[in-house]
Parts: structure tokens; sequence; C-alpha cells
């Protein structure tokens, strides 16, 4: 295990030292020396040798962090380091100047008090601040610098004398200890996750996932519903032991994987994967993942039909998207221009912001507007479902495929513009399918070997930060680029909030002839309200509560005390989100740096690796923050 770290030192005796506690301790770890630069060009090497943590020191440990993808664990200077190097001037009358970074001014602080010694300190942030600080100890008369080797080299190329506080075995030993718990800590959690990224790549319906003994540790809702058999008679149990006639004990042993097996329960048909769990060429467990087929088959059904009355055709023109700011007549007159051009189309925004909307006028105001227009939710589909809906399928490619088989939504929105909304929830494997019908204008239906042409305009639109979605490697590089070719954002309600009166007239019309009510205008009291309030839901939200407004008021004036329901729920979210960050903002820096990571932690799905991206740092720090 041990093999997996390499001590870096910055300094010959350094690395002595290492050497000697780790003949003493008996541990085999890799041991070499460079300083600063060198340092970096030392830990690019380990990590290019499949080292995954460095040990180091000062300025280049820092350095190190800042520079590779490798967890650092630093030898901390201590107070016996401290110690040593200061009580060499009790009862010298030497000024003395102390360089380096918070954690050694604050230990030599405390020690130069006590020893009487007359110390000026001066601290680094990083290693460029040692030439200015050093040089203003110059001029102050220092007598003798003492500091890390970043501190020391500076003092000896301004001609000052210098003193290295040299770390002692007590540091390295910690140092030593900290990372081998570090390893052991990041090794734990990797196969965790390894498993749990197995589960959740095959999990649709059913699951039960087994250890290497074949005991049953993972048995959802589903999976009890399916199977008629509850959790609690089986968890904890031996899979061949609490369910009949399943092959889970065969992948265990092969480590082969079987998908889309059919097979009958009672008089139920379920589509199942069988997957081995394995890390590091060991079978460590299994995964089984199934589906009710003829729940499957009736949700197409329903989906299709839903589509069908939806019918293949732009309601909405620019005339439809309201408002006066100059953001949106930007954001229109931008979107018009894109509609003379033929290329893809990626829309952001906001969920609420009118992206559909945008979608469909752009379609209608190009030369596109005579043919179809094709609009499907990524993030409503299993991504089987969704393939099935795009792509279409042959006759028998599947059980439950129609005879004569389907058109996929790419066929029916020949010569128009196919609208993938959300795109950011599509599946990696599907993402790749996209890109093929953007380079090569042609589709294949599930199941058949031949190709279909299509001539579509595809117009996409997520709520999401895509780019990000591809450095987290949830979506596809190569897709990304081929979509964002054209791309409009849709700006939020609160930046266009000289919409708002506008908004609310056009609504306030609209909801008035639903309700045949009596309503004519809002009060300018409640329009301030609403023009004040931030709308998380934009668009959207205005509109939902302007229909509420309509139905609860009884007179031809809404007043604020006729729509108090509508106004206590937009009250009560602004109390919501400033509770959350005064409750976030609370305690010192220390417990608000925790709460922010615990938080990042939870909306990343507990992926350290997103959570370290989002805030800028790797991965080693996150798990000795949490730690």
């Amino acid at each position: 295990m041990n093999e997996n770290i390499q001590i870096i030192a910055p300094y010959k005796e350094l690395k002595h030292i290492s050497d000697e506690v780790l003949q003493e301790l008996n541990i085999n770890i890799d041991t070499t020396i460079g300083d600063l630069w060198n340092g970096v060009k030392e830990a690019k090497l380990a990590r290019k040798n499949k080292k995954e943590i460095v040990i180091s020191r000062g300025g280049t440990a820092q350095l190190i962090k800042e520079n590779v993808d490798i967890s650092v664990v630093e030898i901390k200077v201590t107070g016996y380091d401290l110690l040593r190097v200061l009580s060499k001037y009790i009862g010298s009358r030497k000024r003395i100047a102390v360089v380096g970074y918070s954690n050694v001014i604050s230990g030599a602080r405390t020690i130069g008090d006590i020893l009487g010694l007359n110390i000026y300190y001066f601290v680094i942030e990083k290693k460029e601040d040692a030439y200015s600080k050093i040089r203003k100890a110059a001029q102050l008369g220092i007598d003798v610098v003492i500091g890390d080797t970043i501190s020391v080299k500076t003092a000896k190329k301004l001609g000052l004398n210098y003193d290295l506080i040299v770390s002692g075995k007590e540091a390295v030993i910690n140092a030593i200890s900290e990372a081998i718990e570090l390893y052991k800590f990041t090794i734990k959690e990797r196969r965790k996750k390894k498993q749990l990224q197995t589960i959740l790549n095959f999990a649709h319906e059913g699951i039960i996932a087994v250890d290497k003994k074949g005991i049953i540790g993972v048995y959802n809702a589903a999976a009890e519903k399916i199977l008629g058999i509850p959790a609690s008679e089986v968890i904890g149990k031996k899979i061949n032991e609490a369910i009949p006639n399943t092959k889970l004990p065969y992948i265990l042993k092969t480590g082969k994987m079987e998908l889309g097996s059919i097979q009958k329960i009672d008089k139920t048909y379920i589509a199942t994967n069988r997957v081995p769990i394995i890390i590091e060429n060991k079978i460590l467990g299994a995964v089984a993942t199934f589906q009710d087929i003829t729940k499957i088959q009736e949700l197409e059904q329903k989906i299709r039909q839903q589509l069908s009355e939806r019918g293949l055709i732009a309601k909405h023109t620019f005339k439809d998207i309201k408002g006066k700011s100059k953001i949106i007549k930007d954001t229109i007159k931008l979107a018009k221009k894109y509609s003379l051009i033929n290329s893809t189309v990626l829309i952001q925004g906001e969920s609420g912001t009118g992206k559909e909307l945008f979608a469909q006028a752009i379609h209608n105001e190009s030369d596109r507007k005579n043919g179809p227009f094709v609009a499907i939710n990524c993030a409503a589909l299993p991504s089987n479902l969704l393939e099935s809906e795009l792509f279409g399928y042959q006759e028998g490619a599947f059980t439950g495929a129609r005879k004569g088989g389907k058109q996929g939504l790419f066929e029916l929105a020949h010569n128009g513009t196919i609208f993938l909304d959300e795109i950011s929830e599509m599946d990696i494997r599907l993402q790749s399918r996209i890109l093929r019908v953007i380079q090569e204008k042609e589709v294949m239906r599930i199941g058949d070997d031949k190709v279909i042409p299509v001539d579509v305009r595809i117009i996409a639109a997520t709520n999401k930060d895509l780019r990000q979605e591809v450095i987290n490697d949830n979506f596809r590089e190569d897709l990304y680029y081929r979509l964002n070719v054209l791309n409009l954002k849709i700006p939020p309600l609160r930046e266009r909030k000289e919409d708002i009166r506008l908004l609310v007239k056009v609504f306030l019309e609209k909801f008035k002839k639903k309700y045949n009510s009596k309503i004519e205008r809002i009060d300018s009291e409640v329009l301030t309200i609403l023009e004040n309030y931030d709308w998380p839901g934009n668009v959207r939200e205005l509109q939902n509560v302007i229909e509420k407004i309509v139905v609860i008021c009884e007179s031809k004036l809404a007043k604020k005390d006729n729509v108090n329901m509508a106004l206590r729920e937009l009250n009560s979210h602004r109390k919501i989100s400033q509770n959350i960050e005064k409750e976030l903002l609370r305690g010192t820096l220390r417990e608000i740096e925790k709460r922010i990571i615990e938080r990042i932690l939870k909306e990343e799905g507990y992926n350290k690796t997103k959570t370290a991206k989002r805030l800028g740092i790797d991965r080693g720090t996150i798990n000795r923050k949490l730690k």
C-alpha cells in the first residue's frame, strides 16, 4: 500500500531524517529531494508513476498543491522545530526576522515571547512574497532571517545571515502517519464509490446487490413489489437461499455480465440486467436490475398518446414573448438572427424562463416553419424509452414492439425542428447517438441495420451549466461543441424586473377570460411587492401567482388584503432564503467553511470529485477537511 506514497524533501537533511524514520518504522516509502519548482517536477513524475500521495514541506508543498493533481500531506513545522532554531539566540541582542507562512509565524510568536527574543514577524501568502518581505526586513536592519527553504534562499541572495527551520523526526513521523491513514481512507471511499456507481448505472426499476459471498445488501421497494418478497426476509441472507431462480451466484463465479435477459415470475415478464462488481481485478459482488415489461409498455403507450395529443406544431412566435427591458429585447433580437441560420442552437436558462417559448419562436421564424416541430423532455423518460422515442424501432426489436415498428421523433421531425429539452439529463450512451445524427444526418431504428437520412434542425435547452457538466464528465465534450454552435441565454426574471408589470397585465387578461373573473386591475402596493420579489421560478412562477390572485380576488381591484394567500407564499419563500443565508454565514470562518463543504457535498450527491471541482480544491483537501 505504501508504494503509492512518496516523500519529496526540499533539502538533503530532511531526506536523511525521513530515511532514518522509515527505516526505524520499517516502512517502505520512496524519498527524493526537490525544492520548490524542482519539487513540483518530482511530484509530476510521481503522479506519472501512479503515486497518489506526496509528503513535502513548506513552500514546496504549497507549490505542489497548486500545480499537480495529487494529494499532498504537509510536514508541519512543530513547536520542537521552532524551539531548536530559536533557542540558539537566547540572551542574544540580535534582531531576528521570522519569515514564513501563517502557521510558522503563529508558533514562532509564542516561543519567541517565552524566550524573550527580539523578533520581527513577516507573513507570506505565496512564495513570490518572500523577496519583498525579506527586503523589508533588511531595510529594518535585521541581523538574521529564520524560515523555510524559500526564506533562507532569498536571504542568501540578498546577502543576509539566515537560519533554516529544520523539521525533526516527530514532524516526519506525524506526516507519514497522516499520509498512510489518508491512503487507507481513499481506498475505502474508492471501493464504496465504485459499488454505488455500478448500482446507479444500471438502476431503472428493481435492484438487488450482493457481496462476494452472495449476501444480499441492497433490495429496493420495486424489487419487493415485482418479486413479491419483503425486504425483511432477504436482506442479510444468501441470494440463492432467499430468492428462487436467480443467476447472481453464476455472475459471482464467472465475472461475466448478462444484459436484457427475459424471465417470467408468476404471470409477470421482467427484463433483467446482471453485472459483476469488479475492483482491482477482484469480484467483490454483483448487481441485478430488472423492470416489469408490462409497466414499460403501458408507460410507452401513455407517452405516445400524450405526444399525439400535443401535436407536432409550434404554437408560439416572437410576438408571444412579452417584455420591454433591454436584456429581453436583445435576447429576442439575437434569437431572430439565429432563426435565419440552420445551425444547432443551445438555449440556456433557469427553469421557468421560457426556453421552449424561444425554441418555438425560432422555428416559426425560420425556413422550416411549415415543417414539423417536435419537442421532448429528456429528463422525463428512462434512457431506454427515450432512445425508443427518439430513434424508433423495427418490428420485433424487443418484446412488446408493435407490429410494423415505429417511427422515431427524428424521423417525424424531418424537414423541421426537434427540441431536446433538459439535454443535460440525457444518458452518456444516448448522447453518442445524438452526436452521430448531427454529424451524419441519418438515424438507425432500434433493431434495424438500415440508416434513414433525416434533415432536422436541433434546438437543445438546459437549465444547467453544460460546460461544467462536461468538466464533471456528465456530458460529452464533442456533443457540447456540436450543440453550442449558436448559444442563447435567456435572462432570469430578477434581471428584467422592469418587465414584471407588463407580464402581470398579460397574465391578468389571460386568466380573467379563463375564469370569467370580475378583476380589472391589481393595486400598486401589490405590484410593488411583486417587483421586489426575486422570482426563483421566473416567469412561470409569476404566471402561477397571477392565476392564484385572479381565482382568489372577488372584486374589480386586487388589493393586498384580498390576495394575502398568494403574497404570503412569496414572503415565505423570501424569509426561507434569508434564513438559509444567515445560517450559512453564522459562526467562525472554520464553521462557515464546514457548512459550505457539507452543502456542496450534498448538492453533488456526496461525490467528492465533483465537490472538489466546484470548490476549486483537490480531492485530497476535501478528504482531509472531512476527516
